[in-house]
Order: C-alpha cells, then structure tokens, then sequence
C-alpha cells in the first residue's frame, strides 16, 4: 500500500466506514460514498480528522465498487489483500473427504476442502505469491469503470459572466492533483462543470470515472445573485430620487451601462436593466433559457454632515412643502 492511502482500521470495516449494510447493491454503496466525501472532503471541510477520513472513504469505496475485490474482501477479510483474484471462488468448494482448516490464512471458516497433504505447506507458495502462481488471471469479471467523482469549485461573479479556463487543485486519496478547467459564459451557483475522464481509475481496461465540479459563486460585496439575475444597490441624493436622473454603473464584467432612475424615485424600487444578468448558457441550454436581468434597488440617501447652505435649503424645502411620507396616498 502506497504512503499516500489510509490504512484499513482494525476496529472499522469497510461497510462500516461508507455506512452501508454488507448484502447493500452497487448503487447504495456509491450513493453513500458520494454523501460522506462531499462531507469529508478536505477542500470543503477543515477539521484536522476529515483528510484522514476521507482517504478511508475512498479505500473502502475502491475495494467495495470492484465486484472482484469486493468478494476477496467479504470472503477473507482483512487479509483480502493476500488472496489471489478468483481465489474467493475456490475456496470454500467442494467437500473432499479429509479436508483441513488452515488457521489464519483467511477468514474464519477457511477450508482447503477436496484437498489432502497440505498441513504445514505454506500458504504463499501455493498461490504464488500475491496474485500470481496456480490463480493468476482467474475469475476476472471482465473491465470495470472507475467511479465518478465530485467537488467543489469556487467561481467569482466576473469568471460567471466571462467563462475562463483555470488550474484546480484537487485532494485525494494519493494526494493533491491538478486538473484543467473550462467555466463556460453563464454558470450558475450549483451547476455541475463536468470533466470527463477525470474521475477514479478504471480496473482491467476499465474506462475512467467523470469528475464532477460543483460550482459555487463566490459572495461579492456589490451583487447578489438569484439564479441568472444580479441584484445590486443604487444609492441616490434626494434631489436624483425627486427629479430623476442618470446613473453609470459598472457590471460584474466590467461592462458601463447607463441606469435611468425616473422622476419620484423612493427607496426600494427596483430598476431593470434587461439581459445585463448573468448570460445565456452558449451550449447545451434548454429551451427558454436566457440571459438574466440586472436589477439596480434605489437608496435615497441624505447627507450624514450637511453645509450651512444645505441645512438652509432643506429648512425652506420643509417649510413650503405639502409632501408628507407617512400620509397614504
């Protein structure tokens, strides 16, 4: 076993770690892995333990995703890794008369059935070793595909709107691992980057799992997204909000749009610029899919220090004023 992969706890099986029952189907036992290594990833999760947590996770998930493996495991326990492939269908049949036990060599119940003479023989020589000798090369299931995998990828709100092309480093079970990729024009908080090939290894010229990257929008301290639109605040001097005016504002692209706030303008009200949200998927959208909006929230601000002029003015507009905010109309 290499430096980099956890090794199998003693007081832990594998079933135990993924938290699944042992007669659990293929599908059960990658749905768990998914869960608990969303949960213990350490690009996600920071405690000291969920690296070392994870490495066990995606053991236990490499031993019980390979049909093969996993019945050397549930035959022989944690001395699996000793047994040649196929030996799981060897051991056990037949029911020669005078077959023995050979203590430890497997797990409990181990028999050399239909087989005499082989006390004291020992238990590597007549494999061949790990893996090679009288099994070598039997039983196998045929290739097996590697299993997808998923992670986390932080987007800033400008890589949304642009797409761009970024080196992501990944953990993992062997250690940290950089993959290319492509953020298309138009993502979305929790839209999945899919990277094909990218995931686990395959087995006997199995084809490679696919990695999933969830993307997730970094928060900014200017927008706020909902699905495609981007919200922002627009802050006004009273006069702008009584008489109206124009506003350039800067898009999360850094794009200069002109903003026309309307005579009467109050606080709250929303002003929309269409399609200045996050843009339309350039492949692979569905129909009805489109750009979204950029909504600007009017802010009616009052000078915090105000000139002696200003006081004096805003005294003279109070005094011939009729205007009472709180009167409904």
């Amino acid at each position: 076993m290499s430096s980099g992969q956890a090794t199998h706890r003693a007081s832990e099986d594998f079933y135990e770690i993924l938290g699944v029952p042992r007669n659990a189907d293929a599908d059960a036992i990658q749905r768990a892995y998914r869960k608990l290594a969303r949960q213990y990833h350490p690009d996600v999760n920071s405690d000291p333990g969920a690296e070392e947590r994870f490495k066990d996770l995606s053991e236990a998930y490499d031993v019980l995703s390979d049909p093969d493996t996993r019945a050397r495991y549930d035959r022989f326990g944690a001395d699996f890794r000793r047994m040649p492939e196929g030996a799981e269908r060897w051991a056990g049949a037949g029911a020669g008369a005078g077959a023995g036990t050979r203590a430890g060599a497997g797990g409990p119940g181990f028999r050399f059935e239909g087989f005499e003479g082989f006390e004291g023989f020992d238990f590597e020589d007549l494999f061949g070793g790990t893996g090679g000798g009288f099994f070598r090369g039997r039983g196998r299931a045929g290739p097996v595909s590697g299993a997808d995998q998923e992670a986390e990828i932080e987007v800033t709100l400008a890589e949304a709107y642009r797409g761009g092309r970024r080196t992501v480093s990944l953990a993992g079970p062997t250690g940290p691992r950089e993959v290319q990729v492509t953020i298309p024009p138009g993502v979305t908080h929790g839209q999945r980057l899919r990277l094909t090939g990218q995931g686990g290894r395959g087995r006997d010229g199995g084809d490679p799992g696919d990695l999933y990257l969830v993307v997730r929008l970094a928060p900014g301290p200017r927008f706020r997204v909902e699905g495609r639109d981007v919200h922002t605040d627009l802050p006004l001097a009273p006069w702008e909000g009584v008489l109206g005016t124009k506003v350039a504002i800067t898009t999360p692209d850094g794009e200069q749009v002109t903003v026309t706030v309307p005579p009467g303008t109050s606080t709250g009200r929303k002003l929309r610029l269409r399609g200045k949200g996050l843009p339309r998927p350039a492949r692979g959208s569905r129909r009805g899919d489109h750009a979204g909006d950029l909504y600007a929230h009017a802010r009616v601000m009052v000078p915090a220090n105000p000139t002696a002029r200003e006081t004096e003015l805003f005294r003279e507009l109070a005094e011939v004023s009729s205007f009472n905010p709180r009167e409904r109309s």
